[in-house]
This record gives structure tokens, sequence and C-alpha cells, in this order.
């Protein structure tokens, strides 16, 4: 009898002994899955400037700051390329009800520095800002706005063009849309041309997010043979960024820059359409690139400049880290900011951070000192 019973008890814990490592790994997941749950849900978005450490200190080549004063000041040169420079970018305003409730406007105010916006203010002023760096470094250049005929979008400024386009603006369709303004615009320029009423000039296509903080004339004098340039980064699945797309103003320029973004929009139509709202453009554009047969993609992992021919065009490809240069969030490895930086790019929630750097521009009349503002606090997550 003892022996039954003791095969009855061992008959019972059997299953124990293969579910209990089972339920203490379930255990353990959940935990971990907590863990990595509680930074996410406290990580905090701020309504106010923060300043951090600026990163990149003794590095060389790298801006180095005390404070907010710039120790090693870049020179910033006017461009001495003959022919003009035209900024483009899409823009359009979207219905958001007008804050037709007081409460509910008074509510999603923003205040930065000492101006309160809604959002659409709020889309405005960073538009304003983008048009106000501009006509600081380059201030020959003029800008032209693709938007939606039916938006009610005014920008009496100098320099600047509202230039309707018909397409789908919603904000699911942009990036798509986006592209086929470009190829509009470009194919007009090209009609302009064959009527003999165009001359030379040149183009930059860019996102109205970014501060152009130098003169960027001398990338059609220094490079002679491209048709458009692409900026580029260290980034496996989405080394190309859209934001930056340079077209030389020649017809032969225009024309091959059309050419090679209708295939640009070939491609997001036919395998990104479910990333139309966001990053659908850079992963067609990759495609395009990465899939031309000659072409090697460990180029993308050095920050030096370089020519390919793709689809017909050549194309410049340009460091990010130049061109583009972004203000990293969160941690991980970030090596400061280039000397030799042109353009910063206040993606994501950097927005606020673009209108703060233009308020202390506007105070100190520095630009590499406003620099240091945006390297001691780019890292930080803003509410916009």
């Amino acid at each position: 009898m003892r022996a039954c019973g003791g095969w009855r008890r061992f008959l019972f814990f059997l299953p124990l002994v293969f579910f209990l490592p089972y339920l203490l790994s379930v255990l353990e997941l959940h935990e971990k899955s907590v863990a990595e749950d509680l930074p996410r849900k406290n990580r905090q978005k701020f309504d106010h400037l923060i300043l951090g450490p600026a990163a990149g200190q003794g590095l060389p080549n790298r801006l180095q700051c005390q404070g907010l004063k710039a120790l090693n000041k870049t020179s910033f040169q006017a461009s001495s390329i003959g022919n003009s420079i035209s900024f483009v970018t899409v823009f359009t305003i979207y219905n958001t009800s007008l804050d037709v409730h007081v409460d509910s406007r008074a509510s999603k105010m923003v205040t930065v520095g000492n101006a309160s916006y809604s959002k659409t203010e709020r889309s405005m002023a960073i538009l304003n800002v983008f048009i106000n760096f501009i006509q600081v470094t380059m201030p020959k250049s003029d800008v032209f706005i693709l938007t939606d005929p039916a938006s009610d979008l005014s920008m009496p400024r100098k320099g600047v063009t509202i230039y309707p386009i018909h397409g789908e603006y919603s904000r699911d369709k942009l990036m798509l849309q986006r592209i086929r303004s470009y190829i509009t615009f470009l194919e007009r320029r090209l009609r302009e041309h064959s009527q003999g009423q165009g001359h030379i000039n040149h183009y930059v296509f860019t996102d109205a997010d970014i501060a152009v903080v130098d003169d960027l004339g001398h990338i059609f004098h220094d490079y002679q043979n491209f048709h458009l340039a692409l900026t580029f980064r260290n980034n496996k699945d989405q080394p190309l960024n859209s934001g930056f797309i340079a077209v030389r103003g020649t017809p032969d320029g225009i024309l091959r820059a059309k050419i090679f973004l209708e295939e640009v929009l070939r491609v997001y139509r036919s395998k990104y359409t479910n990333a139309s709202r966001m990053l659908g453009d850079q992963l067609a554009l990759a495609w395009v690139v990465k899939s031309h047969p000659s072409f090697d993609a460990r180029r993308f992992t050095k920050a030096q400049p370089f020519v390919e021919d793709i689809t017909g065009a050549s194309v410049l490809f340009l460091p990010c880290t130049t061109y583009n240069w972004t203000p990293p969030e969160g941690a991980g490895q970030f090596h400061g900011m280039p000397l030799d930086v042109k353009v910063v790019h206040f993606k994501g929630s950097r927005k606020r951070l673009m209108l703060e750097s233009w308020n202390f521009f506007s105070s100190s009349s520095d630009i590499s000192d406003m620099l240091c503002l945006i390297l001691m606090s780019g890292r930080t997550k803003y509410d916009f």
C-alpha cells in the first residue's frame, strides 16, 4: 500500500515538473514586458525648453560649446554662384473645425516664448520660421509653397509664392501627394524652358520643418555633373531621407529629376501604399536606388558625398550629417554636431525646438550660439 501511495504522489506531481518551467518563463516575460512599458508611460514630453549636456565635446570637427556660447564658431559664407536657387515645400492647412468651442481651443493652445498658438497657428509659425532662416542665410533665394487649391493659405511675404497644385492632400495621402506635386512643379518648369521663358534656376525641395543654417549654393557649384541630389545616412532600412532633394535647374536636370521621381512614385504606389501617411516615400526612394544593379549600399556607411547613375539620372548623394542633420532624441551613441552642418531638420517632436531656436537667434543674431542651443536641447522630446 505504501508503494502504491508513493506512485500516486509521483504521478500527481509529474505534470508540475513539465508545467513549472513554462509558468516561470511566462512570469519572467510578463515582468520584462511591464519593466519595458514603464519608461514609455513615464516618458514625458515637455512644453518648455530643456537643456542637457552638449554631445561631442573634445571631439575634432565637432561644435564645441560652453553653455550657450560656441567656442569654435563656424564661418558662414554667402554663395558666389551665379544662378539663383529656389526652395520648394508642400504645405496645407487642415480644417480643424476652426476651434469652434472656446474652451476646447484654450486647452489646445501652446505657448512658445511670448506667443501662444492654436494647432493651425502653430503650423503657420513653423512655416514662417522655415522662411525666416532661408531669408537670413540665403537672402537672394525665393520660396515656392505647393498647396491644395482648396486650402485657405495666405503668405504675404516678399519672395514667397503660393503655388496651388490639384491633388489629394489628406493626412493619409500627403507623402504620396508630395511626390506628385514635385513632379507637377518640375513639369511646369520644363514647359517654361520649352517656351523660352525659363532661365537657369536651381531648386531645393524640402520639408517645412528644416532650418537652413548656411548657404547651399556651393552644392551646384562644387558638384557640376549631377541632376538631382539626395541625402543619406547609415541606416539599413531607411538610408535615404526625402526631406531634402536638390535639382539642377537646367532643362536636362529638371527632366531627369522628373523621370527619377516618377519611378519613385511608381514604386510607392505598387509596393508601399500601406505606408502612404509616413515613410512610404523614403522606402520607395531606397528601393529605386538599392535595386540598381551596380549600386553598392555599403557606401551609405561613410559620411562622404558620392555620385551614381540611377535610372538615367546622375544622382549626388550627400551625407545627412551635413545637409539633413537631426538632433537625436533619447539615449544612444551621439557624437555631437559637425562643424560643417548646413541644414537642421526638426523631425518628429522637435517643432517646439525649431521655434525656440528662431527666438534665440532673433535675440542673439549668432547662428553658432543657436546651434549650441539645438545641440544641448535636441535629445528632449517636446509636446510638438
